[in-house]
């Protein structure tokens, strides 16, 4: 099983103003959140870790984990409010994110909420805003560095300025977690927030000497890279009609996940340029379906497989 570790929320998108009423539609998001649903569509077991609210909202959150087969077991529920997050559309349909989420239930939980976890998690996957908003922060580095020893460890840092825009303080998370990581995948917007003027290679083969095994790079509609200590890989994107970009970069991670399920499936995919290339692809098309769907809407492995077909 696949133990995803951080938020769930709203995303609440505004529609065109009718006079004095600014509509908007609420759907169900936050990263950690998505992962864990893209993952039980592709058909692997998945439950999320995270604190969620006692509210209406909240409880309707939990309602959608169940329906779409995500192990609630490690679910905190909290009386705190749930987070929402106000999304606005470009031209090309890329979001970009307002936050509203202060003394939410998203961030509440601290190191001694935390559950021993069972047998059957094998891999913990962590990332976005829960890496640097405390208390939630110092529980989830606790927690990664637990479990290290144990299990595999996964990290998509997920940068939101908008909820924390301390740059140094994102930098030096992720460089901890990075180090305790088996495997991390970025975005290449990401990696130029955390640190301009480096390359991308430049960065992977850092955190590849520090004891990653395998680090991917998502280049948005330009595809994806990846990098392991003895081999270089790098696919295509996708030409789609885009209804927004919500979400792809999840569903490129549960993806991931999917085809990487142990350290036996990782190692084999590191020294091989087949299965990287395998795996990339894999992952790129499951992002790019989900691009051509509005909000979070994550593809099922029929679904994937019949766009490689």
């Amino acid at each position: 099983m696949f133990l995803i570790c951080g938020e769930a929320l709203y995303d609440v998108f505004t529609e065109s103003a009718a006079g004095n009423t600014l509509p908007m539609r609420a759907r169900p998001g936050g990263s950690p959140f998505n992962v864990a649903i893209g993952l039980a569509r592709l058909g692997s077991a998945a439950a999320l870790l995270g604190g969620l609210s006692n509210d209406a909202l909240g409880q309707h959150l939990v309602d959608i984990l169940q329906r779409e087969g995500v192990c609630p077991d490690y679910l905190m529920r909290r009386p705190e409010r749930t987070t929402l997050s106000l999304v606005a559309l470009d031209a090309n349909g890329v979001a970009q994110y307002t936050f509203y989420g202060e003394h939410g239930a998203d961030r509440a939980p601290q190191q001694t909420d935390l559950p021993a976890l069972q047998p059957e998690v094998r891999c913990l996957h962590m990332g976005s805003y829960t890496l640097v908003t405390e208390p939630i922060a110092s529980a989830m580095l606790a927690l990664a560095r637990r479990e290290r020893g144990r299990r595999m460890l996964s990290l998509d840092p997920n940068v939101r300025a908008t909820v924390e825009p301390d740059m140094s303080r994102w930098r030096d998370r992720v460089e901890a977690m990075a180090g305790l990581a088996h495997l991390v995948k970025v975005s290449v917007e990401d990696l130029e927030l955390l640190y301009p003027q480096v390359t991308p290679e430049a960065v992977a083969r850092r955190w590849l000497e520090d004891g990653t095994r395998l680090v991917v790079v998502t280049l948005g509609g330009d595809g994806a890279m990846a990098f392991s200590s003895a081999l270089q890989a790098r696919v295509a994107g996708k030409q789609v009609a885009v209804a927004d970009t919500v979400g792809a970069g999840d569903s490129f991670q549960s993806a991931l996940l999917h085809q990487l399920p142990n350290f036996a499936a990782l190692d084999a995919v590191s020294s091989n340029v087949e299965a990287m290339n395998r795996l990339l692809e894999f992952a790129v098309t499951a992002a790019s379906i989900t691009c051509t769907r509005p909000g979070a809407d994550p593809p099922t492995r029929q679904q994937v497989e019949a766009a490689l077909r």
